[in-house]
């Protein structure tokens, strides 16, 4: 798509993000798509099938993704977040990862389940909203009356040591190839895409769940035209085509103001859809008087998501208010937010951003931040499952300890607590 201004361009790409976004919330609504939901199922009932959905949307995302970039229609080297980079920040994709996952699991979902529970009358999920896009924010940006950040000062010093600088790309492809070939990327995600869609439809159950199968093929069609729409809006100017992050920066060469120039460039990059850092992206576009040079792709995404399930609460009638129950749901809920907000930014994303949108890249380090996440939550739930059953029996490391074991991750004579 070519424009003749950085403004409709800009236009353009808000536009479609946001419509696409009141998709998604339509979708994960009516079909009841839940990261976590998916793991509590797993964990607590044996049922696979709301994860079967979630890897359903992770294969169809990889195979289209895959498909748009060898067709030169995607740039993933280039994105926002920057999945593929060169330094595999390994310590912080776990421990964001694992973060995420509990947090996510106490404060009742993930990133996008929030803005969904949010359009469908949960005003919990407001409170969850507002903590986590404080967290976020300031993770990124100068804490008030300081040069520092949240992550600076609490992160860096301890997690930059375990950053792996490779001498390429990070993504499964480049790394198979032992440098940058993009026919071995397309076989590593045809091949990832296709054993994922073998082990989803191998379940008899899960071929006869509409609104699982509804769920997967659209989000992870979405993931894909979002990677497609912001790779592909240009600028058309006498000396050639510019994409917006280009335009953004050769402005002073090319502009004739500063008139409608975004805050900062990054945000202009390729990208698909995540939900933690753009909540921070709110909380600055409002403590900054709604200032026009921060809207975002992320940003818009975060209003389109609560519209389009608040859209499908009014036409399914399933609209409903929900306040805490007690001060200690509002605790739980509010330090489950904090955990989120720290985890989703040191990850570089949550389950949508890193769990689908980031797996699509073939990037190493979303697949750790998504297995930590899964981790994470399952471990929570089983730990809460323990200390529900025993009650005063069970302290915080005999459940620890009992459900580190019934993953295998421990040995069994370590085990405090008879199974469940």
């Amino acid at each position: 798509m070519i424009f003749d201004s950085f403004s409709e361009a800009q236009a353009a790409l808000l536009t479609g993000a946001f419509v696409l976004s009141v998709i998604l919330g339509v979708v994960v609504n009516k079909t009841n798509f839940c990261t976590m939901g998916a793991v509590s199922d797993m964990v607590n009932m044996g049922d696979f099938n709301r994860m079967r959905a979630w890897f359903l949307a992770i294969a169809v995302a990889t195979l289209g993704v895959s498909l748009l970039e060898y067709a030169g229609l995607a740039n993933l080297d280039a994105s926002f977040p920057p999945y593929r980079a060169s330094s595999l920040i390994i310590l912080e994709n776990i421990l964001g990862g694992l973060l995420f996952g509990i947090g996510m699991t106490l404060a009742s979902g993930c990133g996008n389940k929030t803005l969904v529970r949010i359009g469908g009358g949960n005003l919990k999920s407001i409170v969850v909203f507002a903590v986590i896009a404080i967290i976020a924010y300031y993770m990124t940006n100068p804490l008030p009356d300081s040069d520092q950040t949240l992550y600076s000062l609490l992160f860096y010093r301890w997690t930059q040591p375990a950053t792996i600088s490779l001498d390429r790309s990070q993504d499964i492809g480049t790394l198979l190839a032992g440098g940058e070939s993009s026919t071995v990327r397309l076989i590593a995600g045809i091949v990832m895409a296709l054993l994922l869609l073998a082990m989803v439809f191998r379940s008899a159950e899960f071929r006869h769940s509409r609104d699982n199968i509804l769920s997967g093929i659209v989000i992870g069609l979405v993931i894909i035209a979002a990677w497609w729409l912001s790779s592909n809006i240009l600028i058309h100017l006498d000396d050639g085509d510019y994409s917006l992050a280009d335009y953004y920066q050769e402005w002073d060469m090319l502009a004739d103001s500063d008139e409608g120039k975004p805050l900062t460039g990054r945000t202009l990059n390729p990208q698909s859809f995540t939900f933690i850092n753009p909540m921070g992206q709110t909380f600055g576009y409002v403590k900054q008087g709604f200032h026009p040079g921060l809207l975002t792709f992320g940003l818009v995404s975060v209003a389109g998501v609560i519209l389009g399930s608040l859209l499908w609460s009014l036409l399914s009638r399933s609209f409903r208010l929900e306040w805490f129950a007690s001060l200690k749901d509002f605790a739980t809920h509010f330090i489950g937010a904090v955990l989120m907000g720290f985890g989703g930014v040191l990850a570089l994303g949550c389950t949508i951003g890193q769990g689908i949108a980031g797996a699509s890249t073939l990037a190493l380090g979303s697949f750790l931040a998504l297995g930590a996440i899964i981790l994470g939550s399952a471990l929570t739930m089983r730990i809460q499952y323990y200390r529900l059953v025993y009650e005063d029996e069970a302290g915080f490391v005999s459940a620890l300890l009992s459900a580190l074991v019934d993953f295998r991750l421990l040995p069994a004579a370590l085990r405090k607590l008879d199974a469940l």
